[in-house]
């Protein structure tokens, strides 16, 4: 699995445009989570923190080995939390509502799936995205 990470909102689109382009035909995963904490290296959503080592497991030990993960921090708490103007809450493709949020990313935003908080958790709902 390759992994990338998009650092910056406005890197976002022309980024995961080219994933795509790079690697059709291939899983392109979008995982969506509260920005890390320096002091700790972990996310400041608690939901995140939960979820990021069943993601990375999934991603290690069973995705295809084609598979793209894209990983987009949302930025700080202060930055996310009740700002409703958060630029991925606006996204016309992502409509982020809840965090951690994973994307199957597909050619066609309506055939795109998704695992919201807890269901990142999920081993059988992993394995069967």
């Amino acid at each position: 699995v390759h992994t990338v990470r998009i650092p910056a909102y406005d890197q976002f689109d022309g980024t995961v445009d080219k994933i795509v382009q790079e690697h059709k035909g291939q899983n392109v995963f979008v995982v969506l989570f509260g920005t890390e904490v320096p002091n700790t290296g972990k996310s400041w959503c608690p939901d995140c923190v939960d979820a990021d080592p069943f993601i990375h497991k999934y991603f290690e030990e069973k995705a295809p080995v084609d598979s793209v993960l894209i990983e987009v921090p949302v930025g700080t708490r202060e930055e996310y939390k009740g700002k409703p103007n958060n630029p991925y809450k606006l996204h016309p493709r992502i409509q982020l509502k809840q965090i951690p949020t994973l994307i199957k990313w597909t050619e066609n935003a309506e055939t795109d799936k998704r695992l919201v908080e807890e269901e990142c958790t999920r081993d059988n709902l992993l394995s069967a995205f």
